[in-house]
Order: C-alpha cells, then sequence, then structure tokens
C-alpha cells in the first residue's frame, strides 16, 4: 500500500525526533511491502522566519491533499514577544483548524522498565494505562468574543451540542476497544458549558450500552491522577481540561518524550508527540525520539489502518526498554543512548521482530 505523508519537523528538537519516526516508518514499509511518500514542509518558527507566517500556504496544500500529517513540535523563546498571528504555536492552532481535527487522542502508558522514574510511589503508578480523548476545537481557546486591554482580557468558552456528541463518540468507540469503561470530566457545577457537556455525553452514552459511564469534576479528576491514575480508563474532557490533564497524565509515566498523540476527526490526521520543542537541549542529541515514534505508530493504526504495523512499533519501543536503553530523560535506564542511537536502535528491534 502506497501513502502520502507531510512531515512537519518543526522547531528545536521536533527536527531530531521527527527524523527518527520518519526513518522507521521507512524501516516498517520496507519490512511489510508498504510505500510511504514524504513530503516535508515548514511551520512554526522556522516557517516564520523563511516566509513571515507560522502557517505557509505551500505547507497548508500539502496537508490537504496527504494521508497523514506527522509534526515534530513548534515554539522558541525568540517569538514570545511576538503579536498573536506572529507566534509558532499560531501556526499549530490554525493547522488544527483547517484539518478539522476535533479529537486529540492522549495516551499515557507506563512501561515497567520506567516505573522507577515516575515521581509517584510503585504501589500508585504500577499499571498504569489510560487514554485522555480532548476535544480540540471548541472551548476557550477558539470561543468569541475574545479581547484584551490594558484594564481586562476576555475569553469565552462555548459548546454546541454536535462538538460534543462527536467527540464523544470518539472516546466511546475508544473504550469499546479497551477496558469498557468512560470518565466524562466536566465542571458541571459552574459552568454552563459544562452542564450541555453532561448532558450529551449522557445521551450519546444509550447507543454504548456495553461502555460504563461516569462523571467527574476537573478538579478532582486533578486529584485522582496522582492519586489513583490506574482507576481510569478513557477519558474525555473539552479543550482547556484536556491540556492540563493529559500534560498531568504524560509525568505519570516517567517522561514527556515518551508520550504520543493523534488528532483525528478531520479529513488528514495530525500526529505529534506531546513534549515541546525543547530548544535548551535542541542540537545536542539527547532529545528522547520515542514519542515521536510511538507518534508514527498511531499514524499508522489511525490513517493508514495498518494495526499489525502500529503494534510492532509500539512492542519495539516496550521491548527496547526492557533492553535497558534510554536517553538523556531516562535517567534509570542503564544504557544511555543519544537520540540517532536511539532511533538505529528501534529500527534494528523492528527488523529482528
Amino acid at each position: 500500500m502506497k501513502f502520502k505523508i507531510t512531515v512537519l519537523p518543526g522547531d528545536g528538537i521536533g527536527v531530531e525526533v521527527t527524523r527518527e519516526a520518519v526513518v522507521c516508518l521507512e524501516t516498517i514499509a520496507k519490512k511489510f511491502g508498504h510505500e510511504f511518500e514524504f513530503n516535508e514542509q515548514l511551520i512554526g518558527g522556522v516557517a516564520l522566519d523563511k516566509t513571515g507566517v507560522p502557517l505557509p500556504d505551500e505547507t497548508l496544500k500539502a496537508c490537504w491533499v496527504s494521508d497523514a500529517v506527522l509534526l515534530g513540535a513548534v515554539g522558541a523563546p525568540q517569538y514570545d514577544n511576538n503579536p498573536p498571528k506572529l507566534k509558532p504555536e499560531t501556526g499549530l492552532l490554525g493547522l488544527r483548524a483547517e484539518l478539522g481535527v476535533f479529537a486529540n487522542l492522549r495516551p499515557a502508558f507506563l512501561h515497567e522498565p520506567l516505573i522507577d522514574a515516575s515521581p509517584l510511589k510503585t504501589e500508585i503508578v504500577r499499571g498504569t494505562d489510560l487514554l485522555i480523548v480532548r476535544e480540540l476545537m471548541g472551548g476557550a481557546y477558539f470561543g468569541q468574543p475574545r479581547e484584551i486591554t490594558e484594564e481586562r482580557g476576555l475569553n469565552t468558552m462555548a459548546y454546541t451540542a454536535p462538538e460534543v456528541e462527536r467527540v464523544a463518540r470518539v472516546a466511546f468507540e475508544a473504550a469499546r476497544v479497551r477496558r469498557k469503561k468512560l470518565t466524562s470530566i466536566d465542571k458541571a457545577n459552574v459552568l454552563e458549558s459544562s452542564q450541555l457537556w453532561r448532558k450529551v455525553v449522557t445521551r450519546v452514552a444509550a447507543d454504548y450500552p456495553d461502555v460504563t459511564l461516569e462523571h467527574g469534576y476537573v478538579d478532582s479528576c486533578a486529584m485522582a491522577l496522582v492519586t489513583r491514575p490506574t482507576s481510569y480508563d478513557v477519558i474525555v474532557t473539552e479543550n482547556l481540561f484536556g491540556d492540563i490533564l493529559s500534560d498531568e497524565a504524560a509525568v505519570l509515566t516517567g517522561s514527556l518524550g515518551m508520550l504520543p498523540s493523534a488528532s483525528i476527526g478531520g479529513k488528514v490526521g495530525l500526529y505529534e508527540p506531546v513534549h515541546g520543542s525543547a530548544p535548551d537541549i535542541a542540537g545536542q542529541g539527547i532529545a528522547n525520539p520515542l514519542g515521536a515514534i510511538a507518534s508514527a505508530a498511531m499514524l499508522l493504526r489511525y490513517s493508514c489502518k495498518l494495526e499489525k504495523e502500529a503494534k510492532v512499533l509500539e512492542t519495539t519501543i516496550s521491548k527496547v526498554l526492557a533492553a535497558g536503553y534510554g536517553t538523556a530523560d531516562l535517567k534509570s535506564q542503564p544504557k544511555q543512548v543519544s537520540t540517532t542511537e536511539m532511533g538505529d536502535i528501534v529500527r534494528r528491534f523492528v527488523g529482528e521482530s
């Protein structure tokens, strides 16, 4: 099978980790008889430097005609004081909007070899395996009106029933193939948008009698993630809450560098590790590429419908960790390797599987 993939390395370590993910996809293609056509384009700070905008038209056009988009990371300190339209992150928000992706899937899985890297006690964190489904196109990040003056800042959090229903269905479907438990997180005790959220999710639940639904408040969930993370299977929540909770959940696993994400629901899926561009370590060859490689596995699963190939890549990551290999962020791993070396090891293990 042949697939077109637009590659957006972005800024900082995004360039380094994306390179390893791309070569791992090439290894998978060779092993299973597929063909990936890669088209590299600009986004974020590097796009600002070269074109004056964080999301060039050429990049958008390439993404629209692709089967999937693989992103590294965007952002750098030199752009922090730019106006909103000229910030690297605006390019990412714009890309999500243009692709129409409304469901962000962020798994948090703790590999046993990394259990000592988690900040939580072993008895609390062992067995953590959850998926956060974050609504990506609504809420305070996109609400209107919005404004800022010297004395006042305004953002509007709003949701419509169809927006809630479509992401809820993604979450229910995900729960169906996992442990059949869904927790919907809101703030319905004080927010009208959350009251609508809860009402719609409850209505959708009638179509999924095999999935157990429970509701919770975002503040309670934030506490539970660090006291009983294994009690969660799939969590679905709105944009702002999902942004915060998924970052919190990521810490449970020992390193942000381990975690992938998939943004789906539109014509073209977007896949990226959850970490940022980390300009403080860019160019040093110490960034962890496993989050980007795991994102490539999600690309195989959701956009290419290659479940077997996705599982091979994910299982390989587990085997590499079990063999003791780790980058600088995984200090508990005895065999410390560079970014490129880690990518090479993953590819060697894939070839031997």
